[in-house]
């Protein structure tokens, strides 16, 4: 055989003639594959007939098919089918459970997080803008929650539009790396506060934190932008078994959105840690509550994102091993499903610890709320004196619009003395 129109798969479609050191060309639907055989050595035209029915699958009628396998599918649009016989409904309890718990416990906190440092950053704390841009992402996540919960009560089946999928899942990659690039610009700013406290004392600006975190927000979108061209295929980005794109994404995700940020993480922390502990001007309380939120930091980040990475990368390698065999991948990804679920879990509960962790348990957020109490009871009260005292025959005086616009909401009043954002701050006592 000398020429590609001796192969019968060819006759549908020329692409282009063959080189010297390729003999034929094997076209197969939507892709063409060159088959190179040495001068001499070519396969003849029944060997043509037998490429065609030992490798490509048959459907019901016995005629020859291709399904894209996952060693393909990074060269298809479509991806590779789903084919692994994974146990969804194993985890079905778990993942409703974790998400429905999640939405109700990270919507009020997270609310009430973003709510506070809002104040703050209207006062020139520089890591309250970082906090309050976490708060918003989990809020943006956390609205998402309940849609991952019909997709799981569906088995893993998209019951709504393929537009709301995409949104979804570009919203879940976006909340997660974002998250991690928070707490790395949390421990950058608590490097350049503690370990060079003289050489940052009036460089520290809020405007480049603005500045800093609009950057992370619009990276981050970016890179994330191409879900939006993926195809949907009835699942909402679960490609099972993997392909060579989702492998490429897999380490990726495993070495820029983990590794670089852990190295980041560990180095700054590591410095707070030693300067703190040969600080002498810091009182015990002080560098207690420094220790606190490194560690927070920490562990949040490992605790959240670590067995989640460490997960997609085990499963990138194997796939590379294994050369995208689809049984051994498949065999694999049943394997670590239930694992991957719990992993997946815990990424999910970090909505919940960053709240918690970093607003609620810092002394200046105390103190904080309870000058919101204290100011909403004076508020309380200083309009029912008001009713009290108005005039009976006045209706506009009895109008609820002139009581609010009468008093308006209470503004936190801060007694003298160090900022609640301040390392001196730190050491006031909670109301």
């Amino acid at each position: 055989m000398t020429d590609s129109g001796d192969c019968p798969a060819c006759l549908s479609q020329r692409r282009t003639r063959p080189g010297p050191s390729c003999r034929s060309w094997f076209y197969i639907p939507r892709l063409i594959l060159p088959v190179c055989f040495p001068r001499g050595r070519g396969p003849t035209h029944r060997g043509w007939m037998w490429v065609l029915s030992q490798d490509l699958p048959r459907d019901s009628k016995g005629n020859t098919t291709l399904e894209t396998g996952p060693a393909l599918g990074a060269l298809s649009t479509g991806g590779s089918p789903h084919t692994c016989d994974v146990p969804f409904d194993e985890s079905r309890v778990l993942l409703v459970t974790v998400y429905s718990g999640v939405c109700a416990l990270g919507l009020p906190a997270n609310g009430l997080t973003a709510w506070l440092t809002l104040l703050q950053a209207r006062q020139g704390h520089v890591l309250a803008v970082y906090l309050f841009c976490l708060a918003l992402c989990e809020l943006l996540y956390i609205s998402t929650l309940p849609l991952w919960v019909i997709y799981i009560q569906h088995g893993h089946h998209w019951p709504l539009s393929p537009w709301a999928c995409k949104a979804a899942a570009y919203i879940f990659f976006c909340n997660l790396y974002l998250s991690i690039l928070f707490l790395c610009c949390i421990s950058c700013d608590r490097f350049l506060a503690v370990v060079y406290a003289l050489e940052t004392r009036g460089r520290r600006h809020q405007k480049t934190a603005i500045l800093v975190s609009a950057a992370v927000f619009l990276l981050v979108g970016l890179v994330h932008s191409p879900v939006f061209k993926m195809e949907h295929n009835g699942t909402c980005f679960e490609t099972l078994p993997m392909d060579r794109r989702v492998a490429g994404y897999y380490y990726a995700r495993f070495m820029v959105g983990f590794a670089v940020p852990l190295f980041i993480i560990a180095v700054t922390n590591q410095r707070i840690f030693r300067t703190v502990q040969l600080s002498t001007s810091l009182s015990t309380a002080q560098k207690a509550k420094v220790r606190l939120l490194a560690i927070a930091v920490v562990a949040i980040f490992l605790v959240c994102f670590a067995p989640y990475h460490l997960v997609l990368l085990i499963k990138a390698v194997a796939f590379s091993y294994y050369r995208g065999a689809a049984d051994l991948v498949c065999t694999l990804e049943i394997r670590l499903y239930t694992v991957s679920v719990v992993f997946l879990s815990l990424a999910t509960v970090n909505s919940v610890a960053d709240p918690i962790i970093y607003v609620l348990a810092a002394e200046a957020t105390r103190q904080e709320v309870c000058r919101m109490h204290k100011g909403w009871k004076k508020w309380s009260t200083k309009t029912d004196n008001t009713k009290l005292t108005c005039s009976k025959d006045s209706d506009e005086a009895r109008s609820p619009m002139s009581l609010t616009n009468s008093y308006g909401f209470p503004e936190p009043v801060h007694p003298p003395g160090p900022s609640p954002g301040s390392p001196e701050g730190l050491a006031e006592g909670s109301c």
